[in-house]
């Protein structure tokens, strides 16, 4: 994959893999079933309760209802191993297509929606488990700028240029207080993994 040039994270287990999700925000995961410390499903169960991310399962398991099983709880895709690598790129490139598309009709029906976040781009509103939450226009902009963006990493200066135009002494720390805000406004928890 990197040799395609993907960035690639890798987790040896189910425990490192949700650390590493929590930490990053990956545009697809590979998943193997055979971890050593948990099965594969587990940790494909946790994955779906916070995000749409493509999942292509990779595994030795053959049978019919385990391939069922996987797709039922989520998985976008299922590859029984052997494979060859030709092949793999072409489910990744697949995953990823699929994956902008579900995006670009969210943003073209003029709604993102994140789970239980929605954001109505025409009336300028955010909904979190249907109730409204009250942002500064400048929140709004840069929550809406993310999502415009979901699933990359954003730089500060990429934001900052999104948002106000051009970078000034003080804008690293008004975004800094900004997105600390929205953070809050939106429920973030320690720990949790949050919607930024």
């Amino acid at each position: 994959l990197e040799t395609s040039g993907y960035q690639v994270l890798m987790a040896q287990t189910c425990e490192l893999a949700r650390i590493m999700y929590s930490s990053y925000v990956p545009d697809l995961i590979l998943l193997d079933l055979g971890l050593p410390d948990k099965d594969g499903i587990y940790f494909l169960k946790e994955v779906r309760k916070e995000s749409p991310v493509p999942v292509i399962i990779l595994s030795a398991r053959t049978e019919e209802h385990d391939i069922v099983g996987a797709l039922d709880m989520g998985a976008n895709d299922y590859i029984t191993k052997p494979f060859g690598s030709s092949e793999l790129l072409a489910r990744v490139r697949a995953a990823l297509r699929n994956s902008h598309q579900m995006y670009a009709a969210n943003i073209e029906n003029e709604k993102f929606v994140l789970n239980d976040m929605v954001i109505d781009y025409s009336a300028r509103q955010v909904f979190i488990k249907g109730e409204e939450v009250k942002l500064t226009q400048t929140e709004y902009n840069i929550v809406s700028l993310l999502s415009e963006h979901c699933g990359k990493m954003m730089t500060y200066s990429a934001i900052i240029k999104g948002i106000w135009g051009y970078p000034d002494e003080g804008s690293i720390k008004k975004l800094q207080v900004n997105m600390a805000n929205i953070r809050k406004k939106l429920g973030a928890k320690p720990g949790v993994r949050g919607y930024i």
